[in-house]
């Protein structure tokens, strides 16, 4: 509809017509200005100005800012759900990977093909690394067609030789989605109940070609307790969506349905699935379709030690001729490595430090506490200036005087970083705080409120310091994510439980002490 500002005069020149016309034009174009200018604004206003949050230090450079955004980076993957849940460690897992010619954008650098290759050997090692008792089996989607990769194997290498395997052929056609998930229950179709059934699809295409009815293999997928989780990497699609919700039905949605939106996100998102599911859920979705069925069983495993023979023999998984291998504790069968299943009897084979491996999912090490200057000076802490763990000395705080130290106490409250501020005078700090009120483009009040606020999100220790909520002991942040992501242990709580047991043995009956004296 065409706008019109004045009311109509009629006996007007053409003169003043145009000029009426001009008038009309200018003011929209003002208005428009000023719509413009209004959303530009408004829009500046969100806008994260992250080099503010570069300081330089009291030396004149950016050290302190630059360690402190590391320390953010390492803290961040140590701070999960330390909930203790029934998870399933034993897990039997198919990998779809989209082998289309969606699979050539180069979005995601150097393109996605190559990136999703490269992420998901790094996957294979993670899983194994969190889940050694478990297997994983890879699937392709090429030409309208579901392509093998790899079968199901609990040996990591055979699958990271599959994959690099695939760099030298190049995506092509269009996905088959159905294909892919009838070969992926297929491949499921025989995993024992003790064990999760999952598929993991990397779907960078927005169709499928599929031969017949999507919606028939979904519903195959739910009776045979199949749950399924989509990373896409172009947008959501809704046949996507149906697959997530109904062989996901006690979960949210967005939980296993994620889109990528960089490299880094879309790293996060694969390992992400390397910790074992939650299984309680389903475990009650079993006991309340069958009450008087036991959904807890007891499962028998093998323990073989490995030996080495004189002569070349066969082994039982590839028919080739080795010297050394393990036994099967039923069947004597020979096996190459651990942990696989005996091909002769069906006997879980295993390790006990695999089995070890798979318990911290079970009871995973809580999150250690940030620690404040006040509480690292405190009387009973000055003693802890090196690292418990790795002997590292501790950063010494930036105040000497004991007044300083009460005053950076109160402040540390608000301000996690108190290098940073120390790097200015408080004389210069007040003359930038003025500015900020009076100077243009600058700061203001509400934003500077929501500077602080961020600051005080950051769950970095200011003094370096992270300590066990159990044992009390200070750790730097090296050895927080080192203890958490491979140890899943505590140091000192460990120490202190050997400490207790030599306690114990002196306070004995001298068995040990007689012992040690006939040695």
């Amino acid at each position: 509809m065409v706008e019109v500002d004045d009311e109509y005069a009629p006996g007007g020149s053409d003169d003043d017509l145009e000029a009426a016309q001009i008038t009309r034009a200018g003011a929209r174009s003002l208005r428009r200005g000023g719509q413009i200018q209004k959303n530009a604004d408004s829009g500046f206003n969100v806008i994260r100005r992250t080099w503010e949050d570069v300081e330089e230090g009291a030396d004149g450079t950016i050290t302190g800012t630059i360690d402190s955004l590391l320390q953010q980076g390492k803290r961040k993957r140590t701070l999960k759900d330390t909930t203790p849940l029934q998870r399933g460690i034993i897990r039997h897992l198919i990998l779809i990977i989209d082998l289309s010619m969606a699979m050539m954008e180069k979005d995601l650098r150097p393109t996605r093909y190559l990136l999703t290759l490269r992420y998901c050997q790094d996957f294979v090692n993670e899983f194994f690394e969190q889940n050694p008792i478990s297997q994983i089996g890879i699937i392709g989607m090429r030409d309208g067609l579901a392509v093998r990769v790899s079968d199901m194997s609990g040996n990591p290498s055979d699958h990271i030789s599959n994959l690099q395997a695939l760099r030298k052929e190049d995506p092509k056609g269009q996905p088959s989605l159905q294909n892919a998930l009838d070969m992926a229950r297929a491949a499921l179709f025989h995993a024992p109940s003790h064990g999760t059934r999952e598929i993991l699809l990397l779907f960078g295409s927005l169709l499928s070609s599929d031969p017949g009815d999507i919606h028939t293999t979904i519903t195959s997928l739910v009776d045979s307790h199949i749950t399924t989780t989509v990373i896409g990497l172009s947008a959501q699609v809704a046949i996507c969506l149906t697959l997530i919700k109904r062989t996901n039905p006690h979960s949210n949605p967005q939980k296993h349905y994620n889109v990528a939106l960089d490299e880094v996100n879309y790293r996060e998102l694969i390992m992400r699935l390397a910790t074992p599911p939650e299984s309680h859920t389903h475990q009650q979705a079993l006991s309340a379709a069958n009450d008087d069925t036991n959904s807890s069983s007891l499962l028998m495993m093998g323990f073989p030690s490995r030996v080495t023979d004189p002569k070349p023999s066969l082994c039982a998984c590839h028919s080739r001729p080795t010297t050394g291998g393990y036994l099967c504790s039923r069947c004597s069968s020979k096996v190459c490595s651990l942990p696989t299943t005996c091909p002769a009897c069906s006997l879980t084979l295993i390790l006990s430090t695999h089995l070890a491996r798979s318990y911290h999912h079970l009871f995973p090490l809580q999150n250690w506490d940030t620690v404040s200057w006040s509480r690292a000076t405190a009387p009973a802490n000055r003693h802890k200036v090196l690292c418990f763990s790795c002997q590292t000395p501790f950063p010494s705080h930036p105040k000497s005087s004991a007044d300083g130290m009460a005053n950076d106490a109160n402040k540390n409250k608000t301000d996690p970083h108190p290098i940073r501020r120390l790097a200015k005078p408080a004389s210069s700090n007040a003359q930038n705080a003025e500015s900020t009120s009076t100077e243009p483009g600058r700061f203001s009040n509400h934003d500077t409120s929501l500077h602080k606020k961020r600051n005080e999100d950051q769950t970095v220790s200011a003094s370096g310091r992270y300590a066990c909520k159990t044992c009390g002991q200070f750790f730097c942040v090296d050895c927080d994510v080192f203890c958490h992501e491979v140890v899943h242990n505590c140091p000192g709580c460990l120490s202190r439980e050997g400490e207790s047991l030599g306690e114990e043995g002196e306070e004995g009956d001298g068995v040990n002490g007689t012992a040690m004296d006939g040695v």
